[in-house]
């Protein structure tokens, strides 16, 4: 299609006067900027808050990226829940770089600093001091006081200690060869080819006698796994908690075996910390994914999600309580038909919170423990890391389309929500972030489709402006209205004069399980359809949009759908295409998870699956490419192998189709480094202006 003509020419240059007369001002004398790269790389992010055993103060990491020094700088600062004071604890040196805040006592913090653990007096002007330096990086460490107990996650090879596992690996590191052998899969795994190396989670005492503490021998709680030294398996403790008391550990561990790849089942072991007894099972009546395990306060009951079908890795998730004393399990709020996520016990242990995804956004739920009744506290944006202070306030992180996250305490009798924290004013006070509008249309299947609008920075409803569509990944994943440092936060589009849409096709959580469900089978079908059909209701609503002006992006099954678009309609000027599979046939080959393809379309040999994997294949179409498209691909990338941005490339440049490539050969299915990713941004953003003729509010290049 043209995608642009004089009259679209002379729109831009009107729309680029009009945006000049169109800034408006926070206050009389402050100009509001758009938000550029360089300003979105540089927000601070927040991490969750760390309790005190007073429940009178908070910790929290504060992270940023500078990115005149290409440097991330990561410190902690003690938050007091009551009067809102903050005050900064370890130093804010450029590249310095802390993890981990957690309370010894009201008085003493710990944290982590290049894999060793340190100690620090609350107030005062001391420097750290070294609780713990193993020889191999330690992470995730909790401390229980009443049991002197430090817990930690640690990767080390089968039957070693962590001080044995140095010397094998000086042995390995003067091999003569390099080479990998594997005989079962998995041989890699998301970003990296397996070793025999193999994350376990260890308790050991503390020793506060002194100023000089000390850790004693540490156990490896993980060892009496069944099969644990079996090299030919890969497996891993993902998750652990550790009960209030400190006696018992409850930790999740995919069972090391053959099918590992083509299996869900994901389980959770009881462990005691304190004696080297067999960890206890309490999932093997189960086949799918166990997680979020977490303790009531009095250590009396445990709770987890669980899903039930095996070799689906959307299923919904169900809750689950066992019970220690009798070994019971039961169900609670059983007919719930969204999917909760990450468990929190109130301080009376009298119910549940979680956040749940519901229309575009996270909100926070409290959950009867005994008759499963639910009452959602929180109504708009996106909630998470939930933290209980008493027994009618609790803390966590919130975000929304046009604000970063930040710290808010909640009053769970009256709903009240008081923000606490407000880390990127400084940066943001001159910086204009657009609000998510809703709207819904009948989209696949005559069924009810969600999603929102993004306005551009410096909007004039009398001009008209390009339109971003952004899509999701999953597809079983969704948008949610929050303010996001990744790739994909729509008012990065919306300050390069985009309007920006967001739409939560079929396969979207949040909607009801029948909804996610439906995408089985339908990945070129349901989707594509919601997403044309948005677009025309926008288009056809917003009079402002210039429907010869629009280009549609996405990552994983949004590149996905990206490649899928340009078989099927040129209604867009431009598309982009982020670690998206281009054939369905050699993605499922080339995939590290096989559930994954199996279910949601088949297996390539199996004559019915192939029929189904054809049917939803974009290389299929690959005829009718002819929109110009950007390919991103990250090298490591073991979801999305290489392959499919490469061979999607090479067959439109082939074919003399307008193309780009941009290749980082250091990410994987995500772009993790902020220098990386401030290349992405200038990448994607000059591509969709250049082939929209659009004159950004701000210089990309």
């Amino acid at each position: 299609m043209r995608c642009y003509s004089l009259a679209r020419v002379l729109a831009t240059l009107a729309y680029a006067a009009n945006s000049v007369a169109s800034i408006v001002t926070s206050r009389a004398t402050d100009i509001l900027q758009p938000l550029d790269i360089k300003t979105f790389h540089s927000l601070n992010r927040i991490g969750s808050p760390v309790v005190s055993p007073s429940q009178k103060l908070a910790l929290f990491t504060t992270s940023y990226y500078d990115p005149t020094e290409n440097k991330n700088t990561a410190y902690i600062s003690c938050l007091d829940i009551y009067n809102g004071n903050i005050t900064r604890l370890t130093e804010n040196t450029l590249g310095t770089f802390v993890s981990n805040p957690l309370w010894f006592d009201e008085e003493t913090i710990g944290f982590l600093k290049k894999g060793a653990l340190y100690k620090q007096p609350l107030y005062g002007n001391t420097v750290p001091s070294e609780v713990f330096a193993p020889p191999i990086a330690i992470s995730n460490v909790m401390y229980r006081a009443s049991q002197d107990i430090l817990t930690f996650v640690a990767s080390v090879f089968p039957n070693c200690t962590m001080d044995e596992c140095v010397l094998v690996k000086q042995r390995n590191a003067m091999r003569t060869d390099s080479a990998m052998v594997f005989d079962n899969l998995w041989a890699r795994h998301w970003n990296e080819w397996m070793t025999m190396e193999k994350p376990n989670v260890f308790a050991a005492r503390l020793d506060r006698t002194g100023s000089k503490w000390s850790v004693g021998p540490e156990t490896n709680i993980a060892a009496m796994l069944p099969h644990t030294a079996d090299p030919l398996t890969r497996w891993s403790v993902d998750d652990y908690t550790v009960s209030p008391a400190g006696d018992n550990m409850a930790f999740v561990v995919r069972p090391p075996a053959d099918n590992m790849t083509w299996a869900t089942n994901v389980d959770i072991y009881l462990a005691s910390t304190k004696h080297g007894s067999r960890p206890r099972l309490l999932t093997g009546q189960m086949n799918g994914t166990a997680s979020a395990p977490t303790f009531s306060w009095d250590g009396r009951r445990l709770a987890w999600l669980q899903m039930e079908t095996s070799g689906y890795e959307s299923d919904i998730n169900r809750i689950f309580i066992y019970t220690l004393a009798t070994r019971k399990t039961v169900a609670v709020a059983y007919d719930w038909d969204l999917s909760p996520h990450n468990l929190m016990w109130s301080r009376d242990n009298k119910s549940l919170f979680t956040v749940t995804g519901s229309k575009g956004r996270s909100l926070i739920v409290q959950i009867d423990a005994l008759t499963g009744h639910r009452r959602e506290l929180t109504t708009t944006g996106s909630a998470a890391s939930i933290r209980p202070i008493d027994n009618q306030s609790l803390l966590f992180v919130h975000s929304d389309t046009d604000k970063p996250a930040d710290i808010h305490m909640l009053n769970t009798q009256s709903q009240a929500i008081q923000q606490l924290t407000n880390i990127n004013a400084q940066t943001l006070r001159s910086v204009h972030l657009s609000k998510a509008e809703d709207f819904w249309f009948t989209g696949a299947h005559g069924d009810k489709v969600h999603g929102w609008v993004v306005r551009p920075f410096g909007f004039n409803r009398r001009t008209t402006y390009p339109l971003a569509l952004l899509m999701h990944g999953g597809p079983q994943q969704a948008s949610t209205q929050s303010f996001s440092h990744s790739q994909w936060n729509p008012n990065m589009y919306a300050s390069a004069g985009f309007v920006t849409v967001v739409i939560n096709f079929h396969g979207s959580p949040g909607y009801g399980q029948n909804f996610t469900n439906s995408v089985r089978h339908k990945w070129g079908d349901y989707p594509y359809v919601d997403l044309m059909r948005g677009v025309d209701y926008v288009t056809s609503r917003m009079r402002f949009i210039d429907k010869t002006r629009m280009v549609a992006l996405g990552g994983s099954f949004g590149g996905y759908m990206a490649n899928w678009i340009n078989g099927h309609t040129d209604k867009f000027c431009a598309l982009v295409s982020h670690d998206g599979k281009f054939s369905t046939i050699s993605g499922y080959y080339g995939t590290d998870e096989l559930w994954f393809p199996e279910w949601d379309l088949g297996k390539p040999w199996d004559p019915a699956g192939r029929v189904i994997l054809e049917e939803n294949n974009p290389e299929r179409f690959s005829a009718n490419f002819k929109t110009p498209t950007l390919f991103v691909q990250g090298e490591k990338d073991f979801r999305i192998s290489s392959t499919e941005s490469l061979g999607a490339w090479t067959m439109m440049r082939r074919r003399g189709v307008p193309a780009r490539l941009v290749y980082f050969p250091d990410e994987d299915h995500w772009i993790n480094r902020a220098g990386n990713s401030v290349r992405w941004h200038t990448e994607v953003l000059d591509w969709i202006t250049k082939w929209t003729n659009t004159s950004a509010p701000y210089r990309i290049r």
